[in-house]
């Protein structure tokens, strides 16, 4: 997931930290001295979206061609059905059904739910007549050989102008999918070397993937772009850089024989959510072509990241989709009761709303009933809440204390910024005494691997609530690592179902 599913309807707009629109391009930094550039650098390339979308906001275009394949084959079974229904003689129906059998089958072997970036919709479209006289092709072989009447292939070939609208349809969602950034992965790449030179030559050529910019440690030498990809800062400005929840992949293009600088620089992104993979060259186009093609597949053997899963991420997305809206439904009036109450408790507004790290290090907005006093709320949650705390209410306690303040996430668990189980979001910047809570454990960023939660493994196991030592900090990024290693549909039921007790039996903990 690192993945987004087809169910995900969200696609906002980028925002910078301040809340900004889209992020717009700016003029190219002037080269410092040394030829080191400015690490905040936005500079657009060849490949940058008008807009880009975050990474769990992206579809897998394997996963949508599965869909547009299980469609055509719900349509060809029910034409199958009609056309045996109204043959009355056996072998015409037998006809019928190898024709539609084979049709199914020609337009899998033709390629037909390929959807390649440079084909053009006609010579999609002969795909599809091809396919279908293949199959017409099969059925008069048939009826000649046995015998029957052909009158099945007369409907079998009338099935054709409707997979064809069908089919122009699905040209037209990939289109539209691809312009909006949602089809095609975008990666940034480490090491400007020849390497990365090809690299960028064969997505150019392909269209497969975005290669979003370049960073490189050794910037005295490594040149201002490589065919207009531009070299962005140094690894460490790669860790930070605004440009990341938009990664869905990371790929070092250093050379395969440089085994130190390769482990090197493993061992200095491994603090990254986004998947790490390692590009090698042989040196022949079609060889490039075909790492970028395994790139825009998640193919590649990862180096570091999760390992992406698209039936759990379906599954993931299916499930927070279901649970998000009957919890809705059921909480509705529990939910304005509960406004009302905010509402007369203390002024201000009803709901406090947050930025904190999500999927990928994205920063989303998280929303909650309000339950500190409005002049003392602290959105970068520089202190974290303490027993007894002046800044909440009396209302903010009792909401606290059972969890009801969280109930608005319900709403980013639908916009798809959130799941029902996952590591619960930190708020951007924030604190462990003095320190910032990201800078206490160097695996901080692996719980930013999967969406945010609701609930999650870490909160039935008694890590809830602050988080204000060293000791708290790790003990709850080791819980976040496992279930995240560790999850699946089953885990997740079993951590819904436990939520509810584990909150209701443990009053000691700080809320």
């Amino acid at each position: 997931m690192p993945l987004a599913t087809i169910f995900d309807e969200d696609a906002p707009k980028v925002e910078s930290p301040a809340g900004s629109p889209e992020l717009k391009a700016t003029p190219p930094a002037p080269r410092a001295r040394a030829g080191r550039r400015s690490p905040s650098s936005a500079r657009r390339g060849p490949f940058r979206p008008g807009q880009l979308v975050p990474a769990r906001a992206r579809i897998e275009a394997r996963i949508l061609a599965r869909a547009f394949r299980g469609l055509d084959a719900v349509t060809i079974a029910v034409a199958a059905i009609l056309l045996f229904a109204d043959q009355p003689d056996r072998m015409g129906s037998l006809a019928s059904l190898v024709g539609c059998g084979v049709l199914f089958l020609a337009l899998r072997g033709l390629d037909a739910y390929a959807f390649a970036h440079r084909e053009r919709l006609p010579r999609h479209l002969f795909r599809v007549v091809a396919a279908a006289g293949a199959a017409a092709a099969a059925g008069l072989g048939l009826t000649l050989l046995t015998g029957a009447p052909a009158d099945g292939l007369w409907g079998l070939l009338a099935l054709t102008p409707c997979l064809m609208a069908l089919h122009v349809a699905w040209w037209g969602l990939v289109v539209h999918g691809r312009r909006q950034g949602r089809l095609t992965p975008n990666i940034v790449v480490v090491g400007a070397t020849g390497n990365a030179r090809r690299l960028i030559e064969a997505a150019m050529r392909t269209g497969e993937v975005n290669v979003l910019g370049i960073f490189d440690d050794r910037l005295d030498r490594a040149p201002d772009d490589i065919h207009g990809v531009p070299v962005l800062g140094d690894t460490r400005a790669l860790v930070d850089h605004r440009v990341m929840p938009y990664v869905d992949r990371v790929v070092i293009a250093v050379t395969s024989t440089a085994e130190g600088r390769v482990r090197q620089l493993v061992e200095r992104l491994n603090v990254l959510p986004n998947p790490i993979s390692l590009y090698i060259d042989l040196g022949r186009d079609a060889d490039s072509e075909a790492a970028v093609s395994r790139i825009a597949d998640a193919a590649l053997a990862d180096l570091s990241g999760a390992q992406a899963n698209s039936r759990k991420a379906i599954l993931k997305r299916a499930q927070d989709l279901v649970v998000a809206s009957v919890g809705l439904a059921v909480a509705a009036p529990f939910m304005a009761l509960i406004a009302l109450a905010v509402r007369l408790d203390s002024p201000g507004p009803i709901f406090f709303r947050q930025r904190r790290h999500g999927f990928n290090n994205e920063e989303i907005l998280v929303w909650k009933f309000r339950s500190m006093r409005h002049e003392m709320a602290d959105a970068t949650a520089a202190q974290q809440v303490q027993a007894n705390d002046a800044r909440v209410t009396r209302v903010g306690n009792f909401i606290r204390l059972t969890s009801l303040d969280e109930l608005p996430q319900l709403f980013n668990v639908l916009r798809g910024a959130m799941s029902i189980v996952g590591p619960r979001p930190h708020a951007v910047g924030m604190k462990t005494g003095d320190i910032e809570s990201a800078k206490l454990v160097g695996q901080y960023a692996h719980r930013h691997r999967m969406k945010p939660g609701l609930t999650g493994w870490a909160a039935i196991k008694g890590s809830r609530g602050p988080v204000d030592t060293p000791e708290l900090v790790r003990e709850r990024i080791a819980l976040d690592v496992e279930y995240i290693e560790r999850h699946s549909f089953w885990l997740d039921l079993y951590i819904i179902v436990m939520t509810i007790p584990c909150l209701l039996g443990d009053r000691s903990v700080v809320r």
